[in-house]
């Protein structure tokens, strides 16, 4: 077991407040994650044996675990109004699609009624969504665009 490589000396002990930290071996259990701590300065009365029962615990410190944020698909509707090249155009401007992809993603649009222009956290894809309609809006065009959870 790791706390085994831990020297217990008193004077290898370092006071923090009331808990005295003890000087890991080698650090192993500092890599690990975990901590040795004694509560109390001294040993107890009678030489430190109490009968196994110590005032030294190992403490685990706890990582923070970060949390992925929930993605969403961009989406483009059919409609029988909007110009293939608008929707070219937009795929390039809003989604940095060279002019293959584009194309492509617009005929799938045009073929299916839907088509995916991307996958973006929540605040990017509502961001993109904006800038789409409102461009559409500013040039006449009925282009819908949408964005639904991945």
């Amino acid at each position: 077991m790791v706390a085994t490589k831990v020297e217990i000396a008193a004077h290898n002990k370092k006071r923090v407040g009331p808990i005295s930290m003890l000087r890991l071996n080698q650090g192993a259990l500092a890599r690990s994650g975990h901590f040795l701590v004694s509560a109390g300065g001294s040993q107890p009365p009678g030489g430190g044996d109490d009968g196994g029962r110590s005032n030294t615990a190992i403490v685990t410190k706890a990582k923070p675990r970060t949390k992925r944020p929930n993605l969403y698909r961009v989406l483009l509707l059919n409609d029988d109004y909007t110009p293939m090249e608008f929707v070219v155009h937009v795929l390039e401007r809003f989604f940095n699609k060279n002019r293959e992809d584009a194309t492509r993603i617009m005929l799938h649009v045009h073929q299916n009624g839907v088509g995916e222009c991307g996958v973006f956290t929540y605040e990017v894809a509502e961001t993109k969504v904006t800038q789409v309609m409102d461009f559409a809006r500013k040039h006449q065009h009925p282009l819908q665009c949408v964005m639904e959870k991945n």
